[in-house]
């Protein structure tokens, strides 16, 4: 409740609650995942608006070995329950079939220590043209100093492949201390080696498009959403008649 509500208040309006499965510690299983409503019965408003705080659930699986993503080609009932779906491949290999196979919506980079591999730009131009987006935490690096070189080190060796395209920043935060507003990680995003209009994607429009993965991998057609487009000052002298024009003029 605290962490969402340190949220709200510095200007965010969709958070996701990360249900994290680590095969490596144990034999575990995908449940269903907890109702917002449960936890939070009545939601803030965003600052600055009259809306709600959205509140989404997220699945994300630690995968160390090639057999743990049979959970994921597998047509589970709980799978479809989650709006996010995450992978964290610890191998090469599993990064080459997240980017190419699996069906996800989020490839998660390690930030705590050195990759054991390089980028390649295969697998990662196949995963921007599928849509799947590739995230960078940000927490780590306020934390300490040696994973804050670890972060900014193989955050720019995946710039140097992406050129800037589908990242998403989060914070993946346990308490309210280690949040950040908006443009503060946008901030972070240019010591990333993003671009100034690439990290403000990072913390909006990238997570955005997100969201809307997520729905289309749900319903397995698409997503179809309207924006109002505000009209400029030549269309609305345009869209006038030519007689009530000329009386104006006279």
């Amino acid at each position: 409740q605290n962490i969402l509500t340190v949220c709200f208040s510095v200007g965010y309006s969709a958070v996701a609650l990360n249900h994290v499965i680590d095969f490596k510690e144990k034999k575990q299983e995908i449940i269903k995942p907890v109702s917002p409503s449960e936890l939070f019965p009545s939601l803030p408003i965003v600052q600055g608006t009259s809306k709600r705080i959205k509140v989404l659930t997220r699945l994300t699986l630690v995968v160390c070995d090639p057999s743990h993503c049979n959970l994921l080609r597998s047509t589970s009932a709980n799978i479809r329950l989650y709006d996010i779906i995450a992978v964290f491949p610890k191998t090469e290999k599993l990064f080459h079939i997240a980017c190419t196979t699996l069906d996800v919506d989020l490839v998660c980079i390690n930030v705590t220590e050195k990759l054991p591999f390089y980028f390649r730009r295969p697998p990662v131009n196949m995963a921007i043209d599928r849509g799947i987006y590739f995230e960078l935490l940000y927490t780590p690096a306020i934390k300490d100093s040696t994973m804050r070189r670890y972060t900014i080190s193989n955050a720019i060796s995946l710039m140097q492949i992406c050129k800037g395209k589908n990242i998403v920043i989060s914070s993946a935060a346990e308490r309210p201390l280690e949040l950040r507003g908006p443009y503060d990680v946008a901030n972070l995003g240019l010591l990333f080696g993003l671009s100034e209009n690439e990290a403000k994607a990072a913390v909006s429009t990238n997570c955005r498009a997100t969201m809307l993965h997520g729905e289309t991998r749900k319903s397995a057609c698409g997503v179809v959403y309207t924006v109002k487009k505000p009209r400029k000052v030549e269309e609305e002298e345009t869209a006038v008649p030519a007689c009530k024009k000329a009386k104006t003029q006279a």
